[in-house]
């Protein structure tokens, strides 16, 4: 069915099911947002780019030149192993991502052989009449056959931070409307908005990339910036780049001055480069993340964006919403009272009217007023004429009704939004000026916000002259009824997340659309200590400049609009910290977007979810809590690779260019250096299984390349020191040949390096904390094959000979010596806080 056809048979049936998978067979999923799996030929030179893997390859292409086949295929099965993993690995963080992802994936009401249905986004098609209503993100681009005070959010297109106003074209324009791109467009609505307000049923006319949406997509790439965490990465690997050029070089020229062979000096630097690479950090980086998305969802954290969990164990500053969050989120009508503070029906009433005829999305403060009143008939009394939808400037919503020939205006909304359009009030049955009522409204609104009460003001006005449509201008001289007051109690399991989240080192600041008075409530039930507040007023008044000097010593900030929360969010991230926004509503979207870790619920309008990099299952901040230590557990573990390749594994081969300055041989040949390498390697792969100790949770984990550096300087020396200990034990003692001084730096450089990590991935004495199971076992295999390979035939094949005795001995004293001297620099390193 093409959309002329679609057109020619629109009813209120919509497609039917067999319609409709004829047509998704034809035109495809509406998909935009997700790649395509990249092939597997596109992966592996994806990863061939890598600066890392090109000093691998270029050493292997130099030793196949010169005849090293052993050489070459040892760098080819580094290389091979390596890519292989990190791409198998990136496919099942894809797969388990995807997974994930589909718990909270984004879903349309439709109508399907004549009823509504609720069907995923990507299964809509061109013919297919879909259902809005405010929250609702427009799943493709579309024609209007029915709008009801339809308001959409378009800001993800056009830029416009303002909702645009729909309406149905007629009839015989509709397919001039569907071959319409123009976002200025009052008849089409474009797949990538969201319905702020009113109804609607959309015919859709276009679908994944050929939306407007999707043509941007195909010419855009936009891609969230690099996260601290990747910046550091890459600076990382220009570090060891940097080093390696230096060292490759200084031993080639030495090794050439000294008149050694030009092949054997060549092939001995191109070792040195390949030992100095950490060519498996890609793939440690993805399947450590990976696990950590896996062990979030078993807390209820759904993530949408891997590298999230990274950032997630870097947040240092989590701005959060009270309602749902900090409440139950389930509020009940308390009080509906007038001026002189007593039960008043006719509050309840008008607040009902107005309730009931408003369209869209009903608030729970609506939904507690029609449980109050429990209608009896009252609503089928009167004839809705019109209405103003809610907004989050005018911060109120009027209704238009008739009875019996007399027209009411109902408004309910903020108390001062309500109050500005107030000419009078009603009290004690009698109308008054307002201003003479001023104090006793903001005294009875304060005495009610002060005990916790969400509170709305309900005002009503009887036309005199009738009207036949309803314009914000027409929002005026109405008289003020009383309140309505609302209850939503603190929510028990908060105080003690607030508590957790604020020992981890998480500066929460409370970002509320409410009064001032009603956040203090909650905050002091809460025992949430308010260290600074400031309103939307106070943040209007200030320039950046001058709230970004305050900002950290604020925590809450109270009736924020959208765009004040963007600012906010804007100026921590300005002050370096690395901030998470939790939100879930229609305005909370581009905070999401915005902040360094979007996070939002599994209840949240779709507009929010899309936006979000996590989805919390559960609307509670333990989860969230949970789910920020398992992100500074990946993190920890990626850490601990970065200071194997910055110390010891740095120190050997430091030792290895300085060694061939004072011997009259290579002290491991290229292939050994090579083979030294890869089994180091393999014993580190169980490294994203380690145990994380509870002080390295306890507190947010940022990256400091100036910090590894002097890590790396404090810490690599000590390895070289040993080394040259060893050398001179191989060599005074043993009296060892090239073979034997060989064998023997092979197993100690190779233990020295692998031991270490059991120093290096804790704080505490290395005793007493316990690594992972495979961590351990992976170690310890990898030593006993190493030692196994120098006493059999295969060692006599790779240049290796047996050791003898005395030298295990020795090289159990050098071990212990150099671990206890790791550890107690280590320690002290820490403890000036030098690193992290």
């Amino acid at each position: 069915m093409s959309f002329t056809e679609a057109l020619a048979n629109q009813s209120n049936v919509g497609l039917t099911s067999g319609e409709a998978a004829a047509l998704l067979e034809r035109w495809g999923k509406n998909s935009f947002g997700k790649k395509a799996k990249s092939h597997w030929l596109k992966s592996i030179l994806d990863r061939l780019r890598n600066p890392l893997v090109c000093i691998l390859l270029a050493a292997g292409f130099i030793s196949a030149l010169t005849g090293e086949t052993g050489s070459f295929a040892i760098i080819l099965m580094v290389v091979s192993i390596s890519i292989a993993m990190d791409i198998c690995q990136q496919r099942k963080a894809d797969d388990a991502v995807e997974r994930l992802s589909a718990s909270v994936a984004l879903s349309a009401r439709v109508l399907r052989d004549g009823h509504e249905v609720r069907v995923p986004s990507d299964s809509i098609v061109p013919g297919d009449v879909v259902l809005l209503s405010a929250g609702d993100l427009i799943p493709a681009d579309g024609v209007l056959l029915e709008a009801k005070h339809l308001f959409v959010d378009q800001s993800s297109l056009s830029g416009e931070s303002y909702p645009v106003e729909k309406v149905v074209s007629v009839s015989s324009n509709l397919e001039n409307a569907a071959q319409s791109s123009d976002l200025s467009s009052e008849t089409k609505c474009f797949a990538g908005s969201s319905v702020s307000s009113g109804t609607a049923k959309l015919l859709i006319s276009a679908t994944g990339l050929r939306t407007v949406f999707g043509e941007l997509s195909l010419s855009l790439a936009q891609q969230r910036s690099a996260t601290s965490f990747d910046r550091e990465l890459q600076s990382f690997g220009n570090l060891i780049l940097r080093f390696t050029i230096v060292l490759v070089v200084f031993a080639f020229v030495i090794n050439i001055s000294f008149h050694r062979p030009l092949l054997e000096s060549l092939l001995f630097s191109v070792a040195l480069a390949v030992g100095l690479t950490p060519e498996l950090l890609p793939m440690i980086v993805t399947v450590t993340l990976a696990r950590g998305a896996l062990l979030m969802a078993k807390e209820k954290v759904i993530v949408k964006r891997l590298s999230a969990v990274q950032d997630l164990g870097s947040m240092d500053v989590l701005c959060t919403d009270k309602t749902g969050t900090l409440t139950e989120g389930k509020i009940e009508l308390f009080k509906h009272i007038d001026l002189d503070g007593k039960s008043c029906d006719e509050v309840l009433r008008f607040a009902y009217l107005n309730s009931a005829n408003e369209t869209g999305i009903k608030s729970p403060l609506d939904d507690a007023i029609m449980r109050a009143f429990q209608d009896r008939g009252e609503k089928a009394l009167y004839h809705k004429i019109d209405e103003v939808p809610f907004d989050f400037e005018r911060r109120r919503v009027s209704v238009l009704l008739e009875q019996n020939d007399r027209q009411f205006l109902c408004v309910k909304g903020a108390v001062e939004e309500v109050v500005s359009v107030c000419s009078d009030c009603k009290v004690g049955g009698r109308l008054y000026p307002i201003s003479e009522y001023r104090t006793r409204i903001n005294d009875l609104f304060s005495e009610l916000a002060s005990s916790g009460f969400h509170i709305l003001a309900v005002a009503c006005r009887v036309n005199s002259e009738r009207l036949s449509g309803l314009t914000v201008a027409d929002e005026e001289k109405l008289t003020f009824l009383g309140f309505a007051a609302f209850l939503d109690p603190p929510k028990q399991s908060a105080s003690a997340a607030l508590r957790a989240l604020k020992d981890d080192g998480v500066d929460v600041k409370i970002l509320s659309g409410d009064h001032e008075l009603v956040a203090r409530y909650v905050c002091n039930e809460l025992q949430f200590t308010v260290t600074g507040s400031l309103t939307g007023a106070d943040l209007d008044a200030l320039d950046d400049a001058s709230l970004s000097l305050k900002i950290d010593q604020v925590n809450l900030f109270c009736r924020v609009n959208p765009s004040q929360k963007n600012r906010i969010i804007i100026l921590l991230r300005g002050r370096d910290k690395i901030v998470g926004f939790l939100g879930d509503g229609i305005n909370d979207a581009p905070s999401l977007h915005a902040a360094d870790v979007g996070v939002s619920v599994d209840s949240a309008v779709d507009v929010a979810k899309q936006a979000a990099d996590l989805v919390l299952l559960e609307h509670d901040l333990r989860v969230l809590h949970a789910g920020i230590r398992e992100g500074r557990r990946a993190f920890s573990n990626v850490h601990k690779y970065i200071m194997m390749a910055t110390s010891s594994n740095f120190g050997n081969m430091v030792s290895m260019a300085a060694a061939s300055l004072i011997l009259p041989f290579l002290p491991l040949l290229p292939f050994q250096i090579l083979l030294n390498n890869l089994l180091y390697d393999l014993s580190e792969l169980a490294l994203p299984t380690d145990n994380v100790d509870e002080e390295l949770l306890a507190k947010p984990c940022r990256e400091s390349m100036s910090s590894i550096q002097k890590f790396m300087l404090s810490v690599g020396p000590i390895s070289s020191i040993f080394d040259f200990i060893t050398f001179f034990l191989l060599l005074a003692v043993l009296k060892a040949d090239q073979t034997l001084f060989r064998s023997g730096w092979f197993i100690e450089s190779l233990a020295t390096q692998i031991l270490v990590i059991f120093v290096i991935r804790t704080r505490r004495k290395f005793w007493l904390s316990t690594p992972s199971a495979p961590l351990a076992i992976a170690s310890v295999a990898t030593l006993i094959v190493a030692c196994l390979l120098t006493q059999t035939r295969l060692g006599a094949l790779l240049q290796f000979t047996a050791l003898p005795l005395s030298f295990f001995i020795m090289l159990g004293i050098i071990a212990v010596i150099y671990l206890a001297i790791v550890a107690v620099v280590s320690t002290r390193f820490y403890a000036r806080g030098s690193l992290r």
